[in-house]
């Protein structure tokens, strides 16, 4: 998987993408290292290799060495990084596919609530709304919003799997969205958004839905993920934890508003009495189309969704 990556990151032959796939790479064989000699260890001293049957120590190490494979903290200095040194495309790869196996097996380490878990689920949240709020490179800004919105669902990993899912269904539909309208109209940092709307209306709208989404504003879908993980905190009188877990969400919010802001409100200085370009595209592409709608769809079906998981 790690390998597979490699070529992907540094396709753009440029020695950002060079240094990006060397980063990407030392990383990963770094904690595939600490995985290997931990599960060794672990079998020595319980004589199997299930992941079922892990010592505490073997599952604080498994935990750290898939906190540096996801990018979150104490492990997340590398991905700003990489996202800033590759394609908008890798960059959608790495913060949605690449999550799931480091996910996976978090998820069967993981038995019950754990304090571990839940301490560096809030340090992400914290640690991605903190750095994010004066990025102005968009992979770079959402790289932080990847480790945030990590940190969002490992907490709901250790409190409910189902609420897991749906939380890493809604990231994946929220940020693919995101991805795609960056891809498509080529912007590469917060200085080209003022741009989008009279080039790109249709696509500026889902850039709308999409933001505010993601920073968990209702109606939308990215609300619910946030609503449930810290109404399940609170069910479990883990009340300080829920606080802030909520006040760690304000960062990312504020700069969600920023794009949001930039891209429909401020216009660019122009001599042209006219609203649009000349180039103006009206269509939205198929995959924007499907995804776009869902963020709308979702929140009624959300209880049927999560009680047929």
């Amino acid at each position: 998987n790690t390998m597979s990556m490699v070529p992907m990151i540094i396709k753009p032959h440029h020695p950002r993408a060079s240094e990006a796939a060397t980063k990407y790479f030392l990383m990963q064989t770094t904690a595939s290292a600490l995985i290997l000699v931990t599960g060794l260890l672990n079998t020595w001293q319980t004589g199997q290799w299930a992941l079922t049957h892990t010592t505490q120590e073997a599952t604080l190490a498994l935990t750290l060495a898939l906190m540096l494979k996801l990018g979150l903290v104490p492990g997340h200095f590398w991905l700003p990084e990489v996202f800033q040194g590759t394609s908008t495309l890798t960059a959608l790869v790495i913060s949605t596919w690449q999550k799931l196996i480091p996910l996976a097996i978090l998820f069967s380490i993981t038995t019950s609530p754990s304090t571990t878990v839940l301490t560096l689920g809030l340090l992400s949240a914290l640690v991605g709304g903190w750095m994010g709020l004066n990025q102005t490179q968009m992979r770079k800004l959402l790289a932080f919003s990847s480790i945030a919105h990590m940190g969002w669902l490992i907490t709901g990993l250790t409190l409910n799997p189902k609420l897991a899912t749906f939380t890493l269904l809604i990231y994946g539909i929220n940020t693919t969205t995101l991805f795609l309208i960056f891809i498509m109209t080529t912007t590469k940092s917060v200085a080209d958004l003022p741009l989008m709307l009279s080039r790109y209306p249709l696509l500026t709208k889902s850039l709308l839905l999409s933001t505010l989404s993601l920073g968990g504003l209702p109606p939308l879908a990215g609300f619910l993920p946030k609503w449930f993980i810290l109404d399940t905190l609170i069910s479990k009188n883990l009340l300080l934890m829920a606080t802030l877990l909520a006040l760690a969400s304000l960062p990312s919010l504020f700069f969600y508003t920023r794009l949001t802001y930039v891209a429909t409100l401020t216009q660019p200085p122009t001599t042209l009495p006219a609203k649009h370009k000349w180039r103006l595209s009206t269509t939205l592409p198929p995959a924007l189309a499907t995804l776009t709608p869902l963020i709308f769809l979702l929140p009624p079906l959300t209880p049927a969704l999560l009680d047929s998981a």
